[in-house]
């Protein structure tokens, strides 16, 4: 969503994507919303076809689809607690932890921290102790000091990456996922549902937790914004966000145009 179908203002054009999902539906094509974001949160943004629509949230942790629960991740207990001690020693981090019903932050982390990450998790809870967790975890949300991640991923990877694997989205934000729980497997789910060919496929990324998504897809598309891992994972370029690229990507499939007539 954040620097693909979203502007830089964190919104879309919403009477252009509202024609164009009226001629997706017509033509019987499924519209997923794929994002590392919470699902209450990307479901903010479609309240007249939430109903419709299927998302797979926390970068492929969380599945839903119509509003029924498809899929979720999970970690066991002893796992959870080993990755909170590790990041937690690291300096310049602060991170959630991410589960079903809620995203778990310590109040000690502060009221920014608290604010900035409310804007991805609307469901985010603070706590004094990650004991008080009472959920299904399937991830942590990582937010760095340095936008250059690749030092904290190779040290987390290193001391946990039995458990969880490391994944960026850009400006200093890194997430852990479930190995395997990544969006090109949260879209497989629903390709599944619907009968839906991994050549059928049209996707949109930007970051590093776009790769095995844009390289599943028959039509990877990534972003003229995006990063050069991303742009290498993809076959295709679209417009950057700011200009609308997702839907003149979407409108150009609707009309037949190259590459979609092929």
């Amino acid at each position: 969503m954040d620097g693909t179908f979203l502007n830089s203002q964190g919104d879309y054009a919403r009477q252009r994507f509202a024609e164009q999902y009226q001629q997706l539906k017509e033509r019987d094509i499924k519209f997923v919303v794929a994002s590392g974001n919470q699902y209450y949160q990307l479901k903010s943004f479609f309240p007249d076809i939430d109903a419709e629509l299927a998302y797979v949230a926390e970068n492929g942790a969380y599945i839903v689809d119509k509003q029924r629960e498809i899929y979720c991740g999970s970690l066991p207990e002893a796992e959870v607690k080993r990755v909170i001690e590790v990041i937690s020693r690291i300096e310049g981090v602060n991170f959630l932890v991410c589960g079903r019903k809620w995203a778990w932050m310590l109040a000690s982390a502060g009221e920014a921290f608290f604010n900035e990450m409310r804007v991805y998790y609307h469901m985010l809870e603070k706590i004094d102790s990650y004991d008080q967790i009472d959920d299904t975890v399937f991830k942590f949300a990582l937010s760095y000091v340095e936008d250059d991640v690749s030092a904290l991923m190779a040290r987390i990877a290193e001391e946990v990456g039995d458990i969880v694997t490391p994944v960026s989205s850009g400006h200093g934000s890194v997430d852990l996922i479930i190995p395997g729980n990544h969006k090109a497997n949260g879209i497989r789910r629903i390709q599944q549902i619907y009968g839906v060919a991994d050549n059928e496929v049209l996707a949109f990324g930007d970051g590093g937790n776009d790769l095995e998504m844009l390289r599943h897809a028959g039509f990877g598309f990534a972003m003229a914004n995006g990063s050069p891992a991303a742009k290498a994972a993809a076959r295709y370029a679209a417009p950057t966000n700011d200009e609308q690229g997702v839907l003149a990507v979407i409108d150009d499939m609707l009309l037949g145009y190259a590459p979609f007539n092929a």
